[in-house]
């Protein structure tokens, strides 16, 4: 890895979805908007609809890796959580960003933040993130 990841870089980018494929439909709807105001036709405007569906199929996709990704991860943290705090209603009470957020705390760190958590004091992914005192990377994600 380039850097040790942490709260201020470990948002990611998926390379050829971001900067190739985004880039590459969206001059397309571009260019098939252009190519209709200046000789429009039902063709021109069905490449237009087409043009529009692949930019929004390009996102339902990654919306549903990243959406099976979260799905993972909850369990995963809620599996963790057991083992390390074994309260299951405290971990039952968790708000799904909030699961997905603790997977950045190390186990030492977990009880003290769903004790926060659980007492109103953090409340959002990103609370809880700043929270953590020593980050646990994550670099398996979508």
């Amino acid at each position: 890895m380039a850097s040790e990841q942490s709260y201020s870089n470990h948002r990611r980018y998926n390379p050829w979805h971001h900067f190739v494929v985004l880039p590459i439909l969206s001059i397309n709807l571009g260019l098939e908007i252009q190519r209709l105001v200046e000789d429009p036709s039902a063709y021109r405007g069905w490449q237009v609809v087409l043009a529009i569906g692949l930019v929004v199929f390009s996102f339902t996709a990654r919306g549903m890796a990243l959406r099976a990704q979260d799905r993972v991860i909850r369990l995963e943290e809620r599996l963790r959580l057991s083992r390390v705090i074994g309260d299951g209603a405290a971990i039952e009470a968790l708000r799904p960003g909030q699961l997905i957020a603790l997977r950045f705390a190390p186990d030492d760190e977990l009880p003290e933040l769903v004790q926060r958590i659980a007492g109103g004091e953090l409340q959002t992914g990103d609370q809880i993130k700043k929270a953590i005192r020593v980050w646990k990377p994550d670099y398996l994600r979508v």
